[in-house]
């Protein structure tokens, strides 16, 4: 590298993007549900085109580790596509939103936060649980894989929980979205605008039981301390790490092991 000494304290730099940050923030939201319709769209044309049944269409919707596999990865790359057309209208790369060259530290970052956050966490759901003793800490997630066996659907469910969304999720939520709110918010107050973005999209995964608050919870506490590693390292690898930890450790815990 060229500027070492830069290189080895990049959260000295303040980010500074040359776009509207309230823009981007709408068309990030924009981008993140309009993903989602044409993921679904575009699998909904398998079973119109079979001529399956509403009853039959569902089921394989709804079960098909297959079905959820295209649905992820066709909505992850609408996500990153997008937020790349929006960096070229500003003649800019990925490096401006924090996805740099790895480095070594990055990584060893994210291992070392991993403890942090598990503990932050556990503090946070006890104070949580505390102040609202009706919080449904069981409450399940709706994660869309249903009935993984095998190693092929083990792999796309791997991909799917462990691999695309820290990558994806990072370059969006604490590479474009914090760095846009950091210039028109002072610093604490971006870090928690964008946390609590990042939680309010998984109130959803409750699916008809409600709102899964204890999702919205972790993914608070988990976004805080991503942005953290962001600010300190100055790229996003290290925030990666930490999120693939995180989810890797559910996967296990779920479809490997599973315990929960």
């Amino acid at each position: 590298m060229s500027n070492a000494s830069s290189e080895s304290n990049p959260a000295a730099k303040k980010i500074n993007v040359p776009w509207n940050p309230w823009l981007a923030v709408i068309f990030a939201v924009g981008v993140y549900f309009a993903s989602q319709i044409i993921a679904g769209t575009l699998i909904a044309l398998y079973p119109l085109q079979h001529h399956w049944s509403e009853t039959q269409a569902n089921d394989w919707l709804n079960s098909s580790v297959t079905a959820q596999f295209i649905y992820i990865m066709v909505t992850e790359a609408l996500i990153v596509g997008a937020i790349y057309l929006f960096l070229r209208m500003y003649r800019l790369g990925w490096a401006a939103i924090g996805l740099k060259r790895p480095r070594l530290d990055d990584l060893l970052y994210g291992f070392a936060a991993v403890p942090f956050y598990f503990g932050f966490y556990l503090a946070s759901l006890a104070l949580a649980t505390y102040l609202f003793p009706n919080l449904d800490i069981n409450q399940q997630q709706e994660l869309g894989f249903n009935n993984v066996h095998g190693l092929w659907p083990l792999a796309m469910t791997f991909i799917s929980l462990v691999v695309l969304p820290p990558l994806v999720e990072e370059i969006m939520v604490r590479g474009f979205l914090y760095s846009s709110l950091k210039k028109a918010l002072p610093t604490v107050g971006a870090v928690l605008v964008t946390s609590g973005i990042f939680a309010a999209a998984h109130l959803p995964e409750g699916g008809a039981a409600g709102p899964l608050y204890i999702a919205a919870l972790d993914t608070f506490v988990l976004s805080l301390v991503l942005v953290y590693l962001r600010e300190k390292t100055g790229s996003l690898w290290a925030s990666i790490t930490l999120h693939a930890i995180k989810n890797g450790v559910a996967f296990v815990m779920l479809f490997v092991l599973h315990i929960v």
